[in-house]
């Protein structure tokens, strides 16, 4: 018997309560009371002034009485009746605020209220030079009142001859007193370290002023998802009262992440180009510093210019290139639960184990941190971030660099300095907040595992965005972009193609290929960049520059055949992937390879795939065999070590074998008399996989050799080429480079019949190569038959 489950709720239509901001009343009504000694310190200290002015006159003048002393005290100083007289009325205010609430809001809210409120109408850039402004003569006046008392002149006087005596003769006679004499003195010493250190503490940062950055949001191509994420915050720096006045805040920094050469520094510059802003550029080594504390200096001294910026044209973007270069505190390298916790959105399992509870999680978790294991698929953003080696993070700043930045990034609300917080105490003035500093914070970096976690916390760095690969489209329109600054006769056709053969090519890399391109059109006395130049510059940019094919006739055959069976079995099998080139030149170490290029960006791989690819690693090893009597030569190692490893991963991690235990669990934790009888039994049914597909490639070959043989062909008379060769010859047809029709003429398959025969007697004998090369003429070409196309795969080398 099943029970019904209730009928959901119908749809209320009634208006919801909506939940008003909270108002903070807080502040006290009327003023806090002082202590007593706050409120008679400065009479205490103007009296004990006056008394001490009095004894030393009493000294001066021994025949003077106690009277006659105060008498001429007070006419020499009347200014500091005054001075009294104006601390008991202040006092007597203060008195009055703290017990009558009306009085104290009158002066709160319509006197320096009223006065606040003029003030703030000021641009804060003026209402900062007018508060520097105001400093600085009231330093002046000061000093002046005080040179007039010590040498006895009216307070003009003392201005005026004030640089003369300061000048010529500051410790002698008619100079300063015996105090301000050592107070000078302290002062200059200190001057000499704080000049040295300030000049150790230049260099490092760029200012580049509004107008002076000409980059656009147009000119950044193929990241067109990240670029509308910053610019959702280049909106709040330009118009913060959009989101602030809601309750809000501004996000003040962003964090661009990603492989070199994507676009993020020139991601900055758009910004700073659209906003009009100053742009502040911080180079990467800017903090790495000889002596410690100079990277401290540096940090405060470059945001100090920021907030003046800020200040000055409303805004500021400052960008720290190389992040990763500022370094980590470091940290034990142990598992913390915040470690823990951060790890269980990196986890290889799918859906990050958010299926399980949160203690088989966490137990799962630990299991890799012990064993140090680094998730294949796992965000860098999101690594191990309690795995550090260097304690102090030396590597970086040097020691409180990074923590100078840190308080930095979040103490941009920092009280007002000294002289404006003592002097609104003083009148009874509420504190007055900081102006808001509109500065943008990026940082970029292709390590982000190594930034310190409390850098990367919201309210320092809000936002973290992935700057990746572009996809098609995006190389597509960076390609076209790069293109239209170059004259060349591609068709959309072809560019689109590039695009499509080039599936981690960054911003920086399709530059240098279109560069490139035209580099080889000027070379061979061009001006027009064509098909033919691209593709020759995108092979020396993407595989390198070749030193030049094999050094003897028999060596490069060899390794034809060695590189056409990896071609073969690529184009027949691989049908998710586009063979970009295939060439015998050497580079380095490497005497040949066959690239692949996808035809889709796919991130699941399936069994029949991995088959597939391991195939075509073993197939080199069946060709050799294959077409020199059961021998096969050193350069198949690389080829067995992939194709074992991958073999392992099979069987050993995603139950593509006959059992489902996951070895990478299963091993370690294994007893020791048990563990080696269980490796064994793997290495077994390692071995018998591998043989298994060994022979599916060696069915391939046989079932294929004349495709083997022509391309083998093909690649020692042109070194290098193209899919579409490859696919030319398989069908007759004419590609790039290679006029695949001669391959079906019968005088050619003879021809290099009786070539191979003689280098498959040289490879036996040990003899040099002496028959000559059968290179393709117009006239094998032009005497070609329509033969039967080559034979299907045949059933044994596709998955069972």
């Amino acid at each position: 018997m099943t029970t019904a489950l209730p009928p959901p709720p119908p749809p209320t239509t009634l208006v919801q309560s909506v939940h008003e901001p909270h108002v903070d009343d807080r502040e006290p009504k009327t003023r806090r009371p002082l202590m007593f000694w706050d409120r008679i310190k400065i009479l205490v200290i103007l009296a004990v002034i006056f008394f001490f002015g009095v004894a030393i006159k009493k000294g001066d003048v021994p025949i003077m009485s106690w009277g006659e002393a105060i008498r001429d005290q007070l006419a020499a100083r009347s200014w500091m009746l005054w001075l009294a007289g104006a601390e008991v009325l202040r006092q007597m205010h203060f008195l009055i605020s703290e017990r009558w609430a009306a009085y104290h809001q009158f002066w709160q809210n319509h006197v320096w209220g009223a006065w606040e409120r003029q003030m703030s109408k000021l641009d804060p850039w003026l209402r900062y030079r007018l508060g520097r402004l105001f400093k600085v003569v009231c330093w002046i006046v000061i000093l002046g009142f005080v040179a007039a008392a010590v040498w006895n002149l009216s307070f003009v006087e003392a201005l005026a001859q004030a640089p003369a005596r300061l000048w010529t003769n500051p410790f002698g006679d008619g100079g300063l007193p015996w105090f301000f004499q050592l107070f000078f003195a302290m002062f200059y010493v200190i001057i000499q370290f704080a000049a040295l250190f300030w000049f150790m503490s230049r260099g490092g940062v760029d200012t580049y002023m509004p107008g002076e950055v000409k980059t656009r949001y147009a000119d950044v191509w193929g990241q067109d998802n990240v670029l509308d994420k910053v610019q959702e915050n280049v909106v709040f720096l330009e118009k913060p009262e959009e989101i602030e006045a809601k309750g809000g805040h501004v996000p003040g920094g962003i964090l661009l992440w990603g492989p070199p050469g994507t676009g993020k520094t020139l991601m900055a510059e758009a910004v700073a180009g659209e906003t009009g802003r100053p742009y502040v550029f911080v180079d990467p080594g800017a903090f790495i510093n000889m002596f410690m504390g100079v990277g401290i200096l540096k940090v405060k001294g470059l945001f100090r210019k920021l907030r003046k910026l800020s200040l000055k044209y409303g805004g500021v973007v400052v960008f720290f290139d190389e992040a990763d270069s500022l370094g980590s505190r470091g940290g034990t390298g142990s598992a913390t639960p915040g470690t823990i916790r951060e790890r269980l959105e990196s986890i290889t399992c799918c859906n990050g184990l958010h299926f399980v509870s949160a203690a088989t999680a966490e137990d799962y978790i630990r299991h890799q941190l012990d064993f140090g294991r680094e998730s294949a698929t796992a965000s860098p953003a999101d690594g191990i971030r309690g795995v550090m080696f260097g304690g102090m993070g030396m590597g970086g700043g040097g020691m409180g660099t990074l923590q100078a930045l840190l308080t930095e990034l979040s103490g941009l609300k920092k009280p007002r300095g000294m002289f404006y917080r003592r002097l609104r105490q003083f009148l009874s003035m509420k504190p007055k907040q900081p102006p808001k500093y509109r500065m943008l914070v990026m940082m970029a970096t292709n390590m982000p595992q190594s930034l310190d976690p409390a850098l990367l916390r919201p309210g320092r760095i809000d936002r973290i965005y992935k700057v990746g690969y572009p996809n098609l489209e995006g190389r597509v329109r960076t390609f076209e972009g790069y293109f239209d600054k170059v004259r060349h006769n591609l068709t959309e056709e072809q560019i689109e193609r590039l695009a499509v053969i080039s599936p981690r090519a960054t911003g920086a890399i399709i530059k240098d290929i279109v560069n490139e391109a035209l580099i080889v059109a000027m070379r061979n006395g061009r001006e027009l960049v064509t098909w033919q130049d691209v593709i020759e510059a995108r092979s020396m940019k993407i595989h390198g520059v070749p030193d030049g094919p094999a050094a003897t006739a028999l060596e490069r055959h060899e390794t034809a055949v060695h590189e056409a069976s990896h071609a073969v079995a690529m184009y027949l099998l691989q049908k998710r992937s586009t063979i970009d080139i295939a060439t015998i030149e050497q580079r380095g170490e490497v005497g040949g390879f066959v690239a692949p290029v996808p035809n889709e960006d796919r991130k699941f791989r399936w069994r029949a795939e991995m088959e597939f690819d391991i195939i075509t690693f073993l197939v080199s090893l069946a060709g050799e065999r294959q077409f020199f009597g059961d021998d096969n030569s050193v350069g198949v190692g690389g080829d067995l070590n992939a194709s074992t490893w991958m073999v392992r991963r099979m069987l050993s991690r995603a139950a593509m074998g006959d059992t489902f235990t996951s070895h990478e669990v299963a091993v370690p934790l294994g007893e020791p008399d048990i563990g080696p009888q269980y490796r064994n039994d793997f290495d077994v049914r390692v071995e018998r996989k591998l043989r298994e597909l060994f022979d599916r490639a060696m069915a391939l070959i046989e079932a294929n050799q004349w495709f083997v043989m022509s391309v083998a062909h093909a690649l020692q008379q042109f070194k290098t080429i193209t899919g579409e060769d490859i696919d030319a010859i398989y069908h007759g047809t004419v590609g790039p480079t290679v006029d695949g029709r001669a391959y079906r003429s019968p005088s050619y398959q003879q021809a290099f019949s009786g070539f191979h025969a003689a280098a498959r007697r040289a490879h036996d004998d040990q003899s040099p190569l002496t028959e000559e090369f059968p290179e393709l003429d117009e006239a094998r070409v032009a005497a070609s038959t329509e033969l039967p196309l080559p034979p299907p795969v045949p059933v044994a080398a596709k998955a069972t």
